[in-house]
């Protein structure tokens, strides 16, 4: 499934710190706090998840090109309700007809992207 990723998407979900829980470059645990369309047209977005203070050291900005489809559904915990969109607990990133999905399943929603390729890279939190 690796091969059949765009280029940006490929090297984000392929990162062996992705899915390592105790790793600083998990996404788990990251808070989502800002979604924005930067550009005039609904065809970009970009999302910012903010760093737990317990595990990690940086936060991390996910800009989406070739936005075709976006969802955010609500749900999810109760306890969590006064945290937005809520924490990370899990993603996936799944090659698609038009370049890849990205679904985010968080504390209290779940957002689903389907775009043309993404890329991540991880940034200082500003203070």
């Amino acid at each position: 499934m690796k091969a059949d990723l765009p280029p940006g998407a490929r090297e984000f979900a392929s990162d062996p710190s992705h899915h390592d829980f105790h790793g600083e470059r998990c996404v788990k645990d990251l808070r989502l706090s800002k979604m924005e369309l930067p550009g005039a047209d609904f065809g970009d977005l970009r999302i910012v998840f903010s760093p737990n203070p317990w595990k990690h050291a940086t936060g991390l900005v996910i800009e989406y090109s070739g936005v075709r489809r976006l969802d955010i559904s609500e749900g999810g915990y109760p306890w969590d309700q006064d945290e937005g969109y809520g924490t990370v607990l899990l993603d996936e990133i799944l090659p698609s007809r038009t370049g890849c999905s990205h679904e985010i399943a968080l504390s209290v929603s779940t957002v689903r992207i389907e775009c043309a390729d993404l890329v991540a890279r991880w940034v200082e939190p500003k203070g």
